[in-house]
């Protein structure tokens, strides 16, 4: 892969007005600012990152993440152009070089657009929903990629959709986002039949298949030389995986900091290991200036951010020609120097005993669990059988962007699915008590 390609302002679904624009944005700016203004963006703030929806205490959601994201991405990317042009001096005629940090930015906003309500627990009972419950029996009427990508349903994928589908009422090309923004988001380039066995990842629905394969040839990705069912990366992929590598861990703690389930001790003994004995010396010296607490782990989760950001332009800097290779079988997170490795592994550990099984993270997922298979099964019974009564009802609900008229069982199914995952926590759950009669209107 070459850079001169693989940065490009065409914008999907609008290929012949591909044109020069004459204002003081550029088309990744552009990207962002779509992407911000938008309602499935802003749904993000009433959707759960990792801990409930804020009670007396703050804490991140959906929005709040993707937006931190963006400014870690914005840093990798700028820090990596900057590297590179000093690395290489013909990469200063590189057109849009220098605009990477704005695409990893724009692409940041996007990467959790296709997650479910109540985040990973929504995911699995979507597609537990087909695996082992009453969606079970719509098997033999899919074809088999079709049903991999419902029981192996992918908030990556569905996020590519999002941006890229034509919807009823909508205007081809979805979003309208360049080709090297949608190309940012897509972290596993393959389809779900294509997906590891223990990590059932993937980039793309089987209803996306061309539209991925149209962006891949105008930024010339390649297929993998391992694996001609999957394509390569592509670069920047790298970048957006980092910047929220690095934010959802940091910002896990720091919120299990405030929340008390991680105590001060433990999350200064946690970040200060991040740093040589001389530079802990100064950071201690730093925290002697401040007594609140909140304030001394602030400075300290922005110093090791920072810390990670450089790491990580390095290690992409130095692997950049693997990674143009297709040849890079890692991510950023990965080649940190050994006591930043060490310092992260040990967060991650820490983490997942304290925070990720604590009972207020366990007792979301059990209820978003519930709730969402619920939506499942009487939304896809009233699309599959429109003509009952009650189905009637159920279906005067969706709004009319959804494709539930759509001539295939598949389709249909598309169709609830893009609207049950499209829901906040909030609006599941408000939906969940009006169908099971929980919640009854006053008249």
């Amino acid at each position: 892969m070459n850079w001169e390609q693989l940065l490009s302002t065409k914008r999907f679904g609008m290929e012949t007005y591909h044109s020069t624009r004459f204002d003081d944005r550029t088309e990744f700016q552009r990207d962002y600012d779509r992407l911000i203004f938008s309602a499935p963006f802003r749904r993000l703030q009433n959707k759960t990152q990792v801990f409930p929806l804020p009670g007396s205490v703050f804490v991140h959601n959906r929005l709040t993440h993707s937006l931190e994201v963006a400014c870690v991405g914005r840093s990798l990317g700028y820090g990596v152009s900057q590297r590179l042009i000093e690395k290489n001096v013909e990469y200063s005629s590189i057109r849009y070089l220098s605009e990477i940090g704005a695409i990893v930015s724009a692409a940041c906003l996007a990467h959790d657009l296709g997650n479910p309500p109540f985040g990973h627990s929504g995911e699995k009972a979507i597609a537990t929903y087909f695996s082992e419950g009453d969606g079970l029996k719509l098997k033999e009427l899919m074809t088999e990629d079709e049903w991999n990508d419902c029981i192996k349903f992918e908030g990556n994928a569905n996020a590519f959709r999002l941006l890229t589908h034509q919807f009823n009422g909508r205007r081809p090309g979805g979003f309208v986002l360049t080709y090297s923004t949608l190309a940012s988001i897509v972290k596993y380039p393959y389809a779900s039949r294509y997906s590891d066995v223990n990590k059932q990842k993937f980039g793309f629905f089987n209803s996306e298949v061309n539209d991925f394969i149209a962006v891949s040839q105008e930024l010339g990705i390649h297929k993998s030389e391992s694996n001609s069912n999957r394509y390569v990366r592509y670069p920047l992929v790298y970048l957006v995986e980092a910047a929220d590598d690095i934010c959802y861990q940091i910002m896990d703690i720091e919120d299990a900091h405030k929340l008390k389930i991680l105590s001060t001790d433990e999350v200064k003994f946690l970040f200060l290991n991040f740093f040589d004995v001389e530079r802990q010396a100064k950071m201690n010296n730093n925290l002697s200036l401040v007594s609140d607490e909140n304030e001394q782990i602030a400075y300290l989760r922005s110093s090791v951010i920072g810390k990670l950001v450089e790491q990580c332009v390095d290690a992409f800097v130095n692997y950049e020609q693997l990674i143009l290779e297709g040849r890079f079988a890692s991510s950023l997170i990965k080649q940190l120097p050994q006591q930043s490795k060490e310092a992260y592994e040990r967060c991650s550990a820490i983490a997942y005993k304290k925070i990720y099984r604590s009972s207020e993270v366990l007792d979301v997922e059990l209820a978003g669990y519930k709730i969402m298979l619920t939506l499942l099964q009487h939304f896809v019974e009233a699309v599959l059988t429109p003509n009952k009564a009650y189905s009637q009802q159920l279906l005067m609900r969706i709004p009319p962007q959804y494709e539930t008229n759509s001539s295939t069982v598949y389709g249909k199914i598309q169709s609830i699915l893009d609207y049950v995952s499209g829901m906040t926590d909030v609006y599941a759950l408000e939906m969940y008590r009006k169908i099971t009669g929980i919640n009854i209107p006053t008249l």
